[in-house]
C-alpha cells in the first residue's frame, strides 16, 4: 500500500505496463478504455500472463457477447448472484455496475447480489439463478429435475448450457480474483445508480 495514496495494489502480483504488453492485447485494453472512459482492472491484472489473457477472454466473449435465449443484463443476473455467493469482491462490484445498465435499473444489482429470491426479477430468472448457483457451488447435484424445470421455464437446452456454462467460467473468474486479491476500480461503484432520466 502506498503510504502516499493509501490505496491497495490492484493485485497481489506485478501488473504489466501498457507500453509492455503484446500488441493485441494493448490494442484490446486500450478500446475498452475508450468505450468505458477507463479500464477496468481485469485486464490489466490478468495481463501479468499473455497466453491465459487470451484464453480467459475469448471464453468470456464467447459466453457473454453472443446470440442466446439469454438476455445481456440475464447474464449479468448469473454473475452477480454467483459472484455473491462466491464471495468475490471484483465480480460483485464489476459485473453489479454492468446489470445495472443493462437492465436499465439502479436496484436490481444489490437485490441479486445479497439474495435474488427477494430481488425484484421474474419467476423465469429465478429459477435461471437457481439453476446457475447449483453449478456453481454444487454441481455434483445436478440432475434431470433441473433441466425439467428450467424447460417449464421455456429455456431451451442450448439456454440452460449458457446458463451452466456463465455459471462455472464466473466461479473460475472469481476464485482467480479472490487469489491475486484484484482490486474493483472506483468507477464501478457509482456506474448505472441513477435511475435513467424520465422520457
Amino acid at each position: 500500500m502506498s503510504a502516499a495514496t493509501n490505496t491497495p495494489p490492484i493485485s497481489r502480483y506485478p501488473v504489466p505496463e501498457l507500453n509492455e504488453l503484446p500488441e493485441d492485447i494493448r490494442a484490446r485494453i486500450l478500446a475498452v478504455q475508450e468505450k468505458s472512459g477507463f479500464i477496468p482492472n481485469v485486464f490489466l491484472t490478468l495481463a501479468h500472463r499473455p497466453d491465459e489473457f487470451r484464453a480467459f477472454f475469448a471464453y468470456h466473449d464467447a459466453l457473454m457477447e453472443k446470440q442466446s435465449g439469454l438476455t445481456k443484463a440475464e447474464r449479468e443476473m448469473i454473475v452477480v448472484a454467483t459472484s455473491g455467493a462466491n464471495q468475490c469482491h471484483y465480480c460483485v462490484v464489476a459485473h453489479g455496475a454492468i446489470l445495472r445498465i443493462r437492465a436499465k435499473n439502479p436496484l436490481v444489482a444489490d437485490q441479486v447480489a445479497i439474495n435474488y429470491r427477494k430481488a425484484d426479477i421474474t419467476p423465469r430468472q429465478k429459477a435461471m439463478l437457481d439453476f446457475a448457483m447449483k453449478v456453481a457451488q454444487n454441481s455434483a447435484a445436478i440432475a434431470e429435475a433441473d433441466f425439467e424445470s428450467l424447460r417449464a421455464q421455456g429455456f431451451s437446452d442450448e439456454d440452460i448450457w449458457d446458463i451452466g456454462a456463465i455459471a462455472a467460467f464466473f466461479a473460475l473468474s472469481n476464485r482467480m480474483a479472490n487469489m491475486i486479491g484484484m482490486r474493483p476500480n472506483d468507477e464501478f461503484y457509482l456506474l448505472g445508480r441513477m435511475p435513467p432520466p424520465a422520457k
